[in-house]
C-alpha cells in the first residue's frame, strides 16, 4: 500500500520515503479492502489534513478521535464534512460555541477547509474507519503516525494552540508539554458531542482564547468563519 506523505511533513517527521504508515497498518488496511469492506474517507483523502496544512503554517491543532463513519461524510479533516452533507451533531455544537464566543453566525454547511488553509490542523487520532463502525481502526497503527505528527508540531519553535476536546484528546496533553519548545497554549474541554457538550464544552471560549494568544505571539488571528 502506497500513501504519499507531503514533502514538508516528510522533512519534519524525519521520514525519508513517501509511505509513512507502519507496515502492519498497511497490511491491515489492504486486507480490509480486499475483503470488500468500505473504508472512510476514500484513500486519496486519508492525509488530507496534512496536505492542506503544511507544518510551518500550523497555528492551531484540533484533535479528533476518528473519521465519521457514515456515507459521504468523512473527507480527511477532523469534525468536517463535505459541503452539502448534513452537519453532524458534534459540529453543530462547535458552531454553537463559536457563535456564543465570537458572535459568528452558525454556518449552513460543515466544510472546515477554510480553517485548514489558515493553519488549523484538523487531525484525527486514527485516519480511517470502517463504514458504520465507529472506532474500528483504532489501535491498528494510526496512533503511532499521528502521535509523531503531534510531536513534530509541539517541537517547533513557533507557538501554537492545541485544542483538546474530550478525554481521548486530553491524553495527549502531557506528551505535548514534555516535548514543546515554542511556549504553546494547551486548551482542554469536554468533547462537543451531544453527550458531553453541556458539561463544559459550551462556554469554554477556546476560539477567542486561541486568537488572543496568537495575536500576542505575533502569529495573527484565525478567521473562524467558514
Amino acid at each position: 500500500m502506497t500513501i504519499v506523505l507531503p514533502a514538508p511533513w516528510q522533512q519534519v517527521l524525519g521520514i525519508d520515503h513517501a509511505d509513512p504508515i507502519p507496515s502492519a497498518l498497511g497490511d491491515f488496511l489492504e486486507a480490509e479492502e480486499r475483503s470488500g469492506k468500505v473504508i472512510y474517507p476514500p484513500r486519496d483523502q486519508w492525509l488530507a489534513a496534512l496536505d492542506m496544512t503544511p507544518p510551518d503554517q500550523v497555528r492551531v491543532v484540533i484533535l479528533g478521535q476518528d473519521p465519521y463513519h457514515g456515507p459521504g461524510q468523512a473527507h480527511g479533516l477532523a469534525f468536517s464534512v463535505q459541503t452539502g452533507v448534513k452537519v453532524p451533531p458534534s459540529l453543530v455544537n462547535i458552531y454553537k460555541e463559536l457563535e456564543s464566543d465570537l458572535g459568528i453566525a452558525r454556518p449552513k454547511h460543515g466544510n472546515l477547509a477554510h480553517w485548514a488553509k489558515q493553519g488549523v490542523l484538523l487531525l484525527n487520532n486514527a485516519l480511517t474507519v470502517e463504514a458504520g463502525k465507529a472506532g474500528s481502526h483504532q489501535k491498528r497503527g494510526w496512533e503511532q503516525f499521528t502521535d509523531a505528527v503531534i510531536a513534530a508540531v509541539a517541537q517547533q519553535d513557533a507557538p501554537c494552540v492545541f485544542m483538546l476536546w474530550g478525554s481521548h484528546a486530553q491524553k495527549k496533553a502531557a506528551r505535548i508539554a514534555a516535548l514543546e519548545t515554542g511556549g504553546h497554549l494547551v486548551l482542554q474541554a469536554p468533547h462537543p458531542s451531544p453527550l458531553s457538550a453541556y458539561t463544559g464544552f459550551f462556554g469554554c471560549r477556546h476560539f477567542s482564547q486561541a486568537n488572543a494568544f496568537l495575536e500576542r505571539r505575533g502569529r495573527g488571528a484565525i478567521d473562524w468563519r467558514v
